[in-house]
């Protein structure tokens, strides 16, 4: 299993490119399963995620090809209806082939996903949503069987602000007859890119970035043509990795919008944060000071960056407090962080971080995808050498990470299994 060496200690600066959104991208390559016709996505990052989304529209029927501006993808002559285990238990986000399924062909059979290491995921939300819109749904082994003769708008209330159900209902509706309105709906930057891309396809949806959201179906969609955003969680990893090495680095690709609350709280820790005609530029404080988070759906500060900014304020001149609202058990990467020298107590869903002067390089382990970038992040700003294994985490979200650090001057490398 491959593991990553960092000798910390060293400023970080330059520039470096900021990837297209994989929490933007994985939807996307699902809605090309609404529509017959070749489709065209740009912008899409190489990850471990999209690999496997790739792998299901192959296993549906659909061809692929990739070159260097994105992906082609051929969804005109889908065979099979199944998403199977074997695919889904390794990326959850596979349940969003059950709603363009069923709403193109009136039958799907997805597996259930797996368990996640960061909490519980269940997938009621979307199952329920889907039977209001008309769909009978039956589990059956460890899948979801659902079939439609015709969906129909309706209203529907979310009991918590779901992305994924959010993205999933959407999609299924943009061909259901009639108007649903999503009600209590997920306002993620990424539904706004999806709600955009289906607008391209033909779709007709208002209110996307509010938690009320109008669609109107229509009966046939046109094939996509689109770029996929730039990914604001890879944006702000490398923001704080400017900020916890005292560094300058200019971020290429990508603008301070869908950054307010992040971009807030780094600023209140002494980081300057600008947006310049190349990108945005982030300037390292000579001390951290201290700031207390809370994660909350957007807008609020996003659950994906509270452990990078764990890891920040782990050297902070003072006591901050960081709250978990979103995930019940996202706190896998503490115990990590105290191997290297940080100061953390946890007391339910709050973590207290006093602030040390130093991090030592230390051996730790990667549980989940952000847990991993934290762990780079402290290695970073750590005296010594810190060995990170269980790193396949990285491939899941961050493309080609340890070289675009190397390119800001970072002396750390991927060392493959032996």
């Amino acid at each position: 299993m491959d593991k990553i060496v960092i000798h910390g200690g060293r400023p970080l600066t330059g520039e470096v490119a900021i990837s297209g959104a994989k929490n933007s991208a994985l939807p996307l390559l699902f809605a090309t399963l609404l529509a017959s016709g070749i489709h065209r996505l740009r912008n899409v990052p190489r990850l471990r995620d999209i690999d496997t989304v790739e792998k299901l529209l192959t296993g549906f029927g659909a061809r692929i090809v990739a070159d260097r501006n994105g992906l082609e993808i051929d969804a005109g002559a889908i065979e099979s209806l199944e998403a199977p285990y074997e695919l889904v238990r390794t990326m959850r986000a596979s349940v969003l082939a059950l709603g363009p399924l069923l709403a193109r062909f009136g039958r799907a059979r997805v597996s259930l996903p797996g368990g996640c290491a960061i909490g519980a995921r269940p997938i009621n939300l979307h199952l329920k949503g889907l039977e209001i819109l008309g769909a009978e749904i039956t589990l059956d082994h460890g899948y979801v069987e659902a079939k439609a003769t015709q969906l129909r708008g309706a209203p529907i209330y979310l009991d918590m602000p779901s992305v994924g159900a959010t993205e999933n209902l959407m999609m299924t509706a943009t061909l259901a007859q009639g108007e649903t309105i999503l009600e209590n709906a997920a306002c993620e930057p990424e539904i706004v890119d999806l709600a955009n891309a289906l607008r391209d396809m033909g779709a007709v949806i208002e209110g996307d970035g509010s938690d009320k959201i109008h669609i109107q179906g229509v009966d046939a969609l046109a094939p996509l043509d689109y770029q996929v955003m730039p990914d604001r969680i890879e944006a702000g990893t490398f923001m704080i990795a400017a900020a916890i090495t005292g560094g300058n680095i200019l971020l290429r690709g990508c603008t301070l919008e869908h950054q307010d609350a992040l971009v807030s709280k780094l600023h209140q820790a002494g980081v300057d944060v600008e947006l310049v005609a190349e990108g945005v530029r982030v300037r390292g404080p000579q001390q951290l000071q201290p700031v207390n988070i809370k994660t909350l759906p957007h807008p609020g500060f996003p659950t994906d960056m509270q452990a990078q900014f764990m890891a920040l304020m782990s050297l902070a001149g003072g006591t901050s407090t960081i709250t978990e609202t979103v995930f019940e058990n996202r706190f896998m990467h503490v115990c990590e962080l105290q191997r290297m020298g940080a100061n953390i107590s946890i007391d339910g869903r709050c973590a207290t971080v006093r602030g040390v002067r130093e991090l030592l390089g230390a051996p730790v382990m990667a549980t989940d995808l952000r847990a991993s970038a934290s762990l780079i992040l402290a290695g970073l700003a750590a005296d010594n050498t810190t060995e990170i294994s269980r790193v396949y985490h990285l491939d899941r979200g961050y493309e080609r990470i340890e070289e675009k650090l190397q390119g800001l001057g970072a002396d750390i490398r991927r060392v493959a299994a032996q």
